[in-house]
């Protein structure tokens, strides 16, 4: 990773001469994630003396003056308007996600396809149907590009798309690029920079998306991965997309990890968590219900196996609820075993990804639990990754605590087929917990030898992260402004 680096370097001394032209960037953040990558991460600095940022934003209105008060003038606030389908669009997008989920045929996608039909009215239930039939018949790439002309062609007849093209005619962006490649809501500005001959780019937001999430949302000129491997990814499930309009850029929500203005003491830290800095600390990293139903139950669990001294070394638990969760449904464990410490994520409370959106302080907050604790628990999370990043053992919890199992298998069974994830086993990264007892037995093992599975670490960061940690940002710059001089020219 270190020659990354300097490769970086020399193409950014490099550069031709028209990169210095400013960048006027019309940049869609679709969801509170995409705020956290790009306006709470470095990228807003790194675009100071570039250029400007258009910011098409979900924020809540009564929470924007906290992110207006972290940026400057060289930001602009627009809001991201709501995507209504008509019922033609409607058909057509789910024809074109049921098409991609036969023709990708990855474990996730088969299991999403096979989900009953909770559409809320028979009209949309007729349609969906309907639309899973034809994207059976037309799960090939051929097809797949034809279903999206259509979709893009009825899409654009709609006045949404007039009012975003009247936006870029007043802002007259010279780049739109996009946080996350899948809301709905990215389709109607997209087309419109299209329609006025401005590039357009996406970031793919997260390692699992391209084989577990469905198609992405909009044609797109030019696509940010975050390696090799997830620019192969592009290449194999989207066959028209050619390997000189993907571009190797790192992610930028672990650009954070590497200022270390950020970090605390471990006493000023365990202070502010109430926590004993002589004692080890375990982080249980909670998904969302629908992922990790189990997750109160796996933490009693661990809690019972600490106070019993089944667990060695008398270490703390902080547990984190995902943030799209209020720690509503941890009550009850909480209550039992009040030495819990509960770390409900700083975002703004909501119950879906697009209107929750985090603080400063939050960011913050991640940077020291990675930094401070001392192991990782979770079921198959992207926190092995940020825990991996760190060298910091992870325990997969993969053992069912309801009986029957939770999604028709058992959860080692369930976790262990979806793609993304595969190499966490293949690359022995972490430890799987295939009952309560081989949980308690892998804590105790890496409480007391951290450096085991320490290459796996390595080796898997390295796959997954193309470019070193806190370059990102920059990167991201650097392929915009290269974006804007080959139309110029």
């Amino acid at each position: 990773m270190n020659d990354m680096s300097t490769t970086i370097q020399t193409n950014q001394t490099q550069q031709d001469p028209a990169a210095s032209d400013e960048l006027n960037v019309a940049m869609l953040l679709p969801d509170g994630r995409g705020v956290r990558n790009f306006i709470l991460g470095p990228f807003v600095d790194e675009m100071r003396g570039q250029g400007r940022i258009h910011a098409l934003h979900v924020i809540p209105e009564d929470h924007l003056d906290q992110y207006r008060s972290m940026t400057d003038e060289s930001v602009q606030w627009h809001p991201l308007l709501m995507y209504r389908d008509s019922a033609t669009s409607f058909l057509l997008r789910n024809c074109l996600s049921y098409s991609q989920m036969y023709w990708v045929d990855s474990f996730a996608m088969r299991y999403r396809r096979n989900q009953p039909i909770m559409a809320s009215s028979f009209r949309r239930r007729t349609a969906t149907r309907l639309a899973k039939a034809v994207g059976k018949m037309t799960a090939s790439p051929r097809r797949i590009k034809m279903l999206d002309n259509l979709h893009s062609r009825a899409t654009r007849r709609m006045p949404i798309v007039e009012h975003y093209r009247n936006l870029f005619r007043e802002i007259r962006p010279n780049v739109l690029f996009c946080s996350h490649q899948r809301p709905t809501e990215i389709l109607p500005p997209v087309l419109a920079a299209r329609d006025l001959g401005i590039p357009t780019a996406t970031f793919i937001f997260s390692w699992d998306n391209l084989t577990s999430k469905g198609r992405i949302a909009a044609p797109f000129d030019h696509f940010l991965v975050w390696s090799e491997h997830m620019k192969g990814e592009i290449l194999r499930y989207y066959p028209d997309v050619a390997a000189d309009r993907i571009h190797v850029v790192g992610t930028p929500q672990f650009d954070p990890y590497a200022d270390e203005t950020l970090v605390k003491s471990r006493e000023d830290f365990f202070t502010q968590l109430g926590a004993d800095p002589a004692r080890p600390l375990l982080c249980y990293s909670c998904g969302s219900y629908d992922n990790t139903p189990q997750d109160p139950q796996h933490a009693a669990i661990l809690m019972e196996q600490i106070r019993s001294g089944q667990i060695k070394g008398n270490p703390q638990v902080v547990l984190r609820p995902c943030p799209t969760d209020d720690g509503g449904r941890y009550v009850w464990v909480k209550e039992k075993y009040d030495e819990i410490i509960m770390n409900v994520p700083e975002w703004t409370q909501e119950d879906n990804w697009a209107a929750c959106v985090p603080t400063q302080a939050d960011v913050e907050m991640m940077v020291n639990l990675m930094r401070h604790c001392d192991l990782n628990i979770n079921f198959a999370s992207t926190m092995t990754l940020d825990f991996a990043i760190h060298d910091k053992p992870v325990v997969n919890v993969a053992f069912d605590a309801c009986d029957p199992p939770t999604f028709g298998m058992t959860l080692w069974e369930y976790q262990n087929q979806f793609e993304h994830y595969q190499p966490v086993v293949e690359m022995n990264v972490a430890r799987f917990a295939k009952s309560a007892d081989e949980m308690a037995e892998h804590v105790n093992t890496y409480l007391e030898h951290p450096e085991l599975e320490r290459e796996g670490r390595r080796r898997f960061v390295e796959m997954q992260v193309g470019q070193p940690i806190g370059s990102s940002s920059a990167k991201i710059v650097q392929v915009l402004s290269h974006l804007v001089q080959q139309k110029s020219q």
